[in-house]
């Protein structure tokens, strides 16, 4: 729905809320958890009553929006073992080849490769990518580490979350994000051996920081760096 001041709106029902949540997103935009509950049209009067906090944060997400990158046919974009190929086709659809180390996607000859739509399938297929090169990557990391420094886990699983590079479970399950395929070598190795650590130390006291030091070295100006880099924005 648009609305006044604000722009486009996604109301959706969600059976998991509780209560009415407005959440503002770089390449999202404003969307409405509505629980069943609740009308849409009460829903909509939560957006009047929030419209400064939401043109708040719309600002600061423009910002991050701003850091995204854009392809073209120009851009020379690799992951760790594919490169990025933009084609045109002769079709209404979108779609992605992974093959030979080559991200091939392939949008309709009409539209112009800046189109949002366009973008926002390309860095689709570039997460696809990720995932792809996560799961047979991280997996064999961790259990390098674990042996060279005598840590013991259960299980490795990658996922795709929006606000953690890694964490480890009370059972000692590593969970890593597929998008540290896009950090550098040091700071994947870090992500990694600091959920290890936790397998040992459950928080983050002097005694996990001190073991995190002996395996890594320098950990909170490791933990400084991996600061800088965002995980949903890329």
């Amino acid at each position: 729905m648009h609305i006044d001041g604000i722009g486009k709106v996604l109301f959706e029902r969600s059976d998991k809320a509780k209560r009415l949540s407005i959440s503002v997103r770089p390449l999202k935009g404003v969307r409405v958890a509505v629980p069943p509950h609740i009308s849409f049209e009460k829903a909509e009067q939560l957006i009047y009553t929030k419209a400064d906090w939401i043109k708040e944060h719309q600002a600061r997400m423009q910002q991050q929006e701003q850091k995204v990158t854009a392809y073209d046919h120009n851009s020379a974009f690799r992951t760790r073992n594919h490169t990025l190929r933009l084609l045109t086709h002769a079709r209404y659809d979108m779609r992605c080849v992974i093959q030979s180390g080559y991200i091939d996607v392939f949008y309709p000859a009409f539209k112009e490769v800046g189109d949002p739509d366009v973008q926002k399938f390309i860095r689709k297929s570039i997460e696809e990518v990720y995932r792809k090169e996560a799961k047979e990557y991280l997996p064999q990391r961790v259990a390098y580490f674990a042996e060279k420094f005598g840590f013991s886990y259960q299980n490795v699983f990658i996922k795709n979350a929006k606000s953690r590079w890694g964490s480890c479970s009370h059972t000692n399950n590593i969970n890593l994000n597929l998008h540290l395929m896009r950090l550098p070598d040091a700071l994947c190795d870090y992500v990694i051996l600091h959920e290890l650590a936790h397998t040992v130390e459950k928080n983050h006291g002097p005694r996990f920081w001190s073991l995190l030091d002996k395996v890594c070295g320098d950990a909170k100006g490791l933990d400084k760096k991996l600061k800088a880099y965002r995980i949903s924005i890329f």
